[in-house]
């Protein structure tokens, strides 16, 4: 436990250190961006990317920033690391020969299993929140004011899609015995929804859907999170957790 422990919060760590790399220039080059954003629309070649430019420049800072650090930095790291921190929750002891040894803890299975769930789950999402809290100090050197609260909501926001994933992927690491393969047909999954959100007619069957720019605005100007996207985003979250645990009472090494 204590080795998936500092494993998982490494890789956390790591999460957020990617996280904020990519935050900072892309904050500071907001000026420059907004200055030329009539140029960028015109070099953009899909007319869903000039969609999403004509959403950046009506929507301001707030608009660019969610759009840069939640919409492309977490869909794209944040479902990386929310596949590879789940996939070796159970299957990556039992394809290490080790599962045996992980029962033999002196504790319930919905224990052990819980504390696995709980530490991947934490790795992934609190990143999310500490780099968005950097957001509004890395404004104030360009002249910018954002507030904290809907920036936070939408990290909220996007960390329930991602723990949604994640859930997905402990869920099936609970039944398989080879994390590698798990990880690759997530992978395959995802960059399927991201694609799919690039074509016109059949971007709103996308996952990242639920959080690109649009909805962030949508969220700054409710100030919270609509109850249509979060309430099933939950959801589908506990009932992995739970299956999680119906599955893992059955597993044998």
């Amino acid at each position: 436990m204590v080795r998936w422990l500092n494993s998982t919060l490494g890789r956390g760590i790591g999460f957020f250190i990617v996280l904020e790399l990519m935050l900072v220039p892309a904050v500071l080059y907001w000026p420059d961006f907004s200055k030329h954003i009539g140029k960028f629309r015109a070099l953009a070649p899909l007319p869903v990317m000039r969609g999403i430019i004509d959403t950046l420049e009506t929507g301001g800072a707030f608009a660019y920033v969610t759009g840069q650090h939640f919409f492309k930095g977490c869909n794209t790291l944040g479902v990386a690391a929310a596949v590879l921190l789940s996939v070796g929750a159970v299957a990556g002891e039992a394809h290490r020969g080790t599962l045996e040894i992980f029962l033999a803890r002196p504790v319930s299975r919905a224990r052990l299993l819980t504390e696995r769930y709980v530490e991947g789950a934490l790795a992934v999402c609190l990143p999310v929140f500490a780099s968005t809290l950097t957001i509004p100090a890395l404004l104030e050197h360009i002249g910018e004011k954002l507030s904290y609260g809907p920036l936070l909501w939408s990290a909220l926001h996007t960390n329930l899609l991602l723990l949604a994933i994640y859930s997905l992927g402990f869920f099936l690491s609970t039944l398989s015995r080879t994390p590698l393969a798990i990880a690759f047909a997530l992978l395959f999954f995802t960059i399927l929804q991201f694609a799919l959100y690039l074509v016109e007619r059949v971007t709103h069957w996308s996952l990242f859907r639920l959080t690109d720019v649009e909805r962030f605005l949508e969220i700054q100007k409710r100030g919270g999170l609509d109850p249509k996207y979060w309430l099933p985003l939950a959801g589908v979250s506990l009932a992995l957790y739970i299956a999680s645990l119906r599955a893992f009472a059955r597993r044998t090494p």
